[in-house]
């Protein structure tokens, strides 16, 4: 099983460095000492803890879709019927089109907080 250092973690989880070693130093993340004698978190331990944290919503609302992502509008081009949002979540940039409609009823501008909701029927996988 691969192990992953802190900083790596942290960008796999799309925290900073600091709040994954208070996260260890507290004992919520477990984390060993690796060979280089720096810190380091179990694939499986990173696997489990993401998905414990994937199933802590950040607000009440309900819906069937369920990868929910908090991010920040970055970039928004608006044209006469359709508009373009920008929502950068962690390490993941996430480009959706709506009505300008839509973007006017929500305001969106850069510097929104935002949360991007993705249901797909095909999700293709890499190695990282």
């Amino acid at each position: 099983m691969p192990s992953y250092r802190l900083r790596e973690a942290a960008a796999l989880l799309g925290v900073s460095d600091d709040t994954v070693r208070r996260w260890a130093d507290a004992g919520r993340l477990p984390a060993s000492t690796d060979e280089a004698g720096r810190r380091a978190v179990d694939g499986a331990d990173l696997a489990a803890f993401a998905v414990s944290l994937a199933d802590q919503p950040d607000s009440p609302s309900v819906s069937s879709m369920r990868n929910r992502f908090p991010g920040i509008v970055t970039r928004v081009v608006r044209g006469d019927v359709a508009a373009q949002v920008e929502v950068q979540c962690g390490p993941h940039r996430f480009v959706s089109l709506l009505t300008a409609e839509a973007v006017d009823d929500l305001d969106l501008k850069p510097g929104d907080r935002a949360v991007a909701t993705v249901k797909a029927t095909n999700v293709a996988i890499d190695l990282g």
